[in-house]
């Protein structure tokens, strides 16, 4: 086999920009004319040392102006334990209502001086996402949704975590709970609409998987409502799609309703354009009820009825987890976070 020689010419050596030192508390302290334990207690918002305002600013300053940002391991190590919380991704599509929800309790947390880590355990499900959890080492995490168990808790306190909240429709025993009742939402649109008069009730459970959690407690909701009267209550499937809903509303007259809740407003609104798109008038030949009083159901004509959901400030969760951080022998907690208020409009 002949072989090629190849030379590779000489080249000088590439020559790499000497790397900047990573400012530390002590640079801070003396640009601003401060003690390193100044810096400490402003940087980290420590309550218990009164700071003057004009020190605060000028460590501030000073920071921004070196681009020092605190050492989150050190910090970790001060405490004793870490400040993130994670927040496993939700496993089931979640509307505009919930996003704020969370952008709110993300803000109240930051306040309180924790770190919140959004982690996707894509595949993964109950306690076995919570040992990929637990890898983080967060001191506390806060599940939406339901599907973990007590073996998962003892999992995350195993590995330091200090608070396990769900967010869901039942308890975990060792963990604090924010019950959410889905119950309540569907009982409030079928009591709204038995006293509007409608008796031939139709209720959209959608095909989406994962809303079943949300989607079976309304459909019972709206039975326990109508239950005791001459009302009948008929299950409409539908697909969060355009051509799914015109399908349906091109069969919409044979299913005999006069009324239809909706599951939410996003599923109203996408109903009600198809069966308006048929030619069946709203409310006049079937009333329309969604929930979670988005703006959007404001801009419609007919303006949407809906039911408007009442969701726990992300404030008041924050603090029942750094209550939690702080007191970890407490007995866990459980609050009924989820109020359900009718708003009428035109539409029903």
């Amino acid at each position: 086999m002949p072989y090629v020689m190849v030379q590779i010419p000489k080249t000088s050596a590439l020559t790499s920009p000497a790397p900047h030192s990573v400012p530390t508390s002590a640079d801070v302290a003396r640009l601003a004319g401060v003690s390193r334990a100044t810096v400490s207690y402003v940087l980290n918002n420590t309550s218990a040392v009164r700071i003057s305002e004009p020190t605060r600013r000028r460590v501030h300053q000073a920071a921004k102006e070196l681009g020092y940002v605190p050492h989150a391991a050190a910090r970790s190590l001060r405490a004793g334990h870490s400040r993130m919380v994670l927040m496993p991704a939700p496993d089931v599509p979640v509307g505009p209502l919930y996003s704020q929800f969370f952008n709110e309790l993300q803000w109240a947390l930051s306040r309180l001086d924790y770190t919140v880590v959004q982690y996707g355990s894509v595949g993964l499900q109950g306690d076995e996402a919570a040992r990929a959890w637990a890898e983080l080492r967060p001191v506390a995490v806060l599940v939406p949704g339901s599907g973990l168990g007590t073996e998962g808790v003892a999992v995350l306190k195993r590995s330091g975590a200090r608070a396990v909240v769900t967010l869901g429709p039942d308890r975990v025993e060792g963990a604090h709970a924010l019950i959410m009742d889905h119950h309540e939402v569907g009982r409030s649109a079928g009591a709204h609409l038995r006293a509007r008069g409608y008796r031939r009730v139709g209720v959209v459970v959608p095909e989406d998987p994962g809303l079943e959690i949300f989607s079976k407690p309304r459909f019972e909701g709206v039975r326990q409502a109508l239950s005791g009267s001459d009302a009948s209550v008929t299950e409409v499937s539908l697909a969060y799609d355009e051509e799914a809903a015109s399908q349906l509303a091109a069969r919409w007259r044979s299913l005999g309703l006069d009324a239809v809740f909706a599951y939410n407003d996003e599923y109203a609104m996408l109903l009600m354009r198809a069966l308006q798109d048929e030619g069946i008038g709203i409310p006049g030949d079937t009333a329309v009820i969604g929930a979670d009083d988005l703006m959007l159901g404001r801009l419609l004509r007919p303006r949407l009825s809906t039911v408007h959901i009442d969701l726990p400030s992300g404030r008041e969760l924050a603090e029942l987890v750094d209550r939690a951080v702080r007191e970890p022998g407490a007995p866990p907690e459980a609050h009924e976070v989820l109020g359900a208020t009718v708003v009428h409009r035109e539409s029903s």
